[in-house]
């Protein structure tokens, strides 16, 4: 299992977590994350297509980490919208190439609104999506629970798009958590409990940071390494991703749930250790060393 999964955080520019995560300058955020996960989601590519220049920078600042692989989230103009233009369609590919050539892409992720609710219609057009997007290994995020009726497991296998399994805040028919697995490519998206990130019908006044603001326990962690395990038994590779990224807690939990069923301890940033003493007191350089050398025992 531990050979096929990669744990990593939704994003990493955030100017919150310079200081905390980031040395304050002289290193790219990627090279400090690829040190420590071997995976990250783009999400800037959710509001604008990625740059092909730009991905090809990213893919040399992870290059140390042979593993490491990027997932991208499809642009909300083709999830949210609807919009299927064929020159937008083709820009978006350019710009998330780079990544699929150099097999740096693990999936591209469809996130779709709770709004979108498994209907024949909204069937029919993420059929379409599928097909517009071909060549890539895609894999859906659906937030509404009428997703998980037979029909609708049946369109994911019978059109091959992972199914991204979630953990979510609770509120009316909301996705709840779930192991399923409907291609090679298992995804697990945790968005943390926080009531005011309720993906259906969250505040959207309130700031990102604050819907974002929830840190997981062990028990909860605990609970998912189970489904996550279940999953990996049967998939080629398997992602789980971070989305709290309030205060780095993201990073803090891909650490601990890392070191939870891969038995690995990277030296985390002294900064973060100091703020999340209890939860990181295992990740300091000492705790490192000593990993090593039971290692080679």
């Amino acid at each position: 299992m531990a050979a096929m999964l990669r744990i990593g955080t939704a994003g990493w520019a955030y100017p919150h977590w310079n200081g905390i995560v980031y040395p304050k300058a002289g290193v790219h955020p990627l090279q400090v994350l690829s040190a420590q996960f071997d995976a990250i989601e783009v999400n800037s590519s959710f509001y604008q297509p990625l740059k092909p220049e730009v991905v090809k920078l990213w893919i040399k600042k992870v290059e140390t980490n042979p593993r490491f692989r990027f997932t991208a989230k499809l642009h909300q103009r083709f999830t949210h919208n609807r919009v299927l233009d064929e020159v937008e369609v083709r820009t978006f590919k350019d710009g998330v190439l780079p990544m699929l050539h150099a097999k740096k892409l693990g999936a591209l992720l469809m996130q779709f609104p709770w709004s979108f609710k498994f209907t024949a219609e909204n069937r029919e057009f993420f059929i379409k999506l599928r097909r517009a997007f071909g060549e890539f290994p895609l894999v859906a995020e659906m937030r509404h629970s009428s997703w998980m009726a037979e029909e609708a497991i049946g369109t994911f296998l019978d059109y091959r798009v992972g199914f991204c399994n979630i953990d979510q805040p609770e509120y009316t028919r909301a996705m709840p958590p779930t192991a399923f697995l409907t291609t090679e490519v298992g995804y697990v998206r945790l968005h943390g409990r926080n009531p005011q990130n309720s993906l259906g019908a969250f505040d959207r006044s309130a700031p990102r940071v604050r819907q974002h603001d929830y840190l997981y326990t062990d028990a909860e962690l605990t609970e998912w390494a189970k489904r996550i395990e279940r999953i990996s038994q049967f998939a080629e590779s398997t992602f789980v991703i971070f989305n709290n990224d309030a205060s780095a807690k993201s990073v803090v939990n891909a650490l601990e749930l890392q070191a939870m069923v891969k038995d690995v301890r990277p030296v985390a940033p002294r900064e973060l250790r100091r703020r999340f003493p209890v939860e990181l007191e295992k990740f300091g350089r000492q705790a490192a060393e000593q990993q090593l050398l039971f290692s080679a025992a």
